[in-house]
């Protein structure tokens, strides 16, 4: 049986499959939902046996337990292992959500829901070609599935996990669906990873909050000076000012340039995607250059004194920040932390105790696209969609990329198919359903071409 008769002859189930996994909310930055990710992972772990592994184990970790699975037709074959994660972001800001983030909607040809995209969604594919490759006699070779519930905070236990079970993770090649396409009638493969450097910044001053008549103007303010602080990371042509920050950098020859530019991009759709009237980024480079092949730093939160409803004239005791800096590869995200911490106490003005502590941090990856996987990959993807597809950098992380790479010494080919109108982290996250099925249809190719 081909596999679009396949796909047409299941659909609905799994469909429904997909809808019951979305409806855990397995979210691992909640402590709270501990018994949810327990859940999410027994329901997966079923759905492997039922698709055709001959074992599959919920492993305990030093964090959230990892799922593992395999099928292994004959040792002499190679070995294809599957990674994915089954936590998911948080659902906040609840309220801007259309519908229940928890329970799935089908409308407009697309699936909502929290993970519908990232990974819940792009995970499913693996084990629905998996379950055709098995019930219709046609795997070529080994596979393994690796899938993880700590992605969203960072994969903590991950890499210790691989150390602990290199031999049982062995494999020839890691295929894994957690990045975006450029479109729907553009299919690309991922050969690039940013790594990233994230932390909390804490500015202190006095031991309580001060009224602003009776002491302003005597006081040093701590969110005063984290704004001016922030605002020293950075210059007017947005490049960072910390010293040593683009030392380790591998500047991108012309040619790669040239290839990242094949990629088709409109920069008045994009602003029109996000509801901006301009774009930012360092001097020099493209929009698409910004993404892939550049470092960047943002304040992802800011907080200190009172924000609620009316006034309230204070002097806050203190303020805080999350800032991450995405990493290209080549910078290493320890070094940048050590760095940064440096760099941001200097610019505290006597009065303030400045506090600096790492949340997580992940390397960046570059995949060859010279190798029998690029190529595998490049050719089930233009015999679904009829195209061959574009090489790109994708400006996310995934840190256990370059920890697979590091500690198991596999490469991994990072063939995803969402879309960036997904709304991943973001309310209304969704996943069109012809990407669902399209995945489905294109991963068994991969397989063919790889084992030929």
């Amino acid at each position: 049986m081909e596999i679009k008769e396949y796909i047409e002859l299941h659909q609905q189930r799994f469909l429904d499959e997909l809808c019951g996994l979305l409806r855990i909310p397995s979210v691992s930055a909640n402590p709270g939902h501990k018994k949810d990710m327990k859940a999410a992972a027994e329901f997966l772990k079923d759905r492997l046996m039922d698709a055709g592994v001959d074992h599959a184990e919920i492993m305990p970790t030093k964090g959230i337990p990892v799922l593992y699975a395999e099928k292994i037709i004959n040792t002499s074959l190679p070995t294809v292992m599957v990674y994915g994660h089954y936590d998911v972001q948080p659902a906040d800001p609840v309220e801007l959500w259309n519908s229940d983030p928890f329970e799935p909607v089908i409308k407009e040809n697309k699936i909502f829901g929290r993970g519908a995209d990232d990974d819940k969604g792009q995970l499913y594919m693996h084990v629905k070609a998996f379950e055709y490759l098995v019930k219709t006699n046609q795997l070529s070779c080994n596979v393994k599935f690796i899938i993880e519930g700590e992605e969203e905070i960072g994969s903590p236990s991950l890499k210790e996990f691989c150390k602990q079970h290199k031999e049982l993770l062995k494999s020839d090649i890691i295929l894994i669906s957690d990045t975006t396409m450029i479109a729907q009638d553009t299919p690309s493969i991922t050969v690039g990873l940013r790594g990233i450097s994230y932390l909390e910044v804490d500015v202190t001053g006095p031991n309580r909050d001060l009224h602003s008549g009776l002491y302003g103007g005597a006081v040093i303010n701590p969110v005063n000076v984290l704004t001016k602080m922030i605002a020293s990371l950075t210059d007017n042509n947005n490049s960072v000012l910390i010293p040593g920050f683009y030392d380790d950098i591998i500047l991108v020859d012309e040619e790669e340039r040239k290839q990242l530019s094949r990629a088709p991009f409109n920069s008045e759709t994009f602003k029109k995607s996000i509801d901006v009237d301009e774009i930012g980024g360092e001097k020099g480079y493209t929009t698409l250059e910004h993404i892939g092949l550049r470092p960047s730093l943002d304040v992802n939160g800011i907080w200190g004194g009172y924000t609620g409803e009316g006034a309230k004239t204070i002097i806050p005791s203190s303020a805080h920040a999350k800032i991450s800096m995405r990493l290209v590869p080549n910078q290493n995200s320890m070094n940048i932390d050590k760095i940064f911490t440096e760099y941001f106490k200097s610019l505290a003005p006597k009065g303030v105790k400045v506090n600096v502590r790492s949340l997580h941090g992940g390397e960046g990856y570059l995949a060859p696209l010279d190798s029998k996987a690029y190529h595998a990959a490049s050719k089930a993807l233009e015999k679904t969609f009829g195209k061959v597809p574009v090489p790109i950098r994708s400006g996310g992380s995934i840190p256990v990329v370059a920890d697979f790479e590091q500690v198991l010494g596999v490469k991994s080919i990072l063939m995803g198919f969402g879309l960036d109108s997904d709304a991943i982290h973001s309310p209304n996250e969704n996943f069109p359903l012809y990407n669902f099925y399209k995945g489905i249809e294109t991963i068994p190719w991969f397989y063919k071409y790889f084992t030929a």
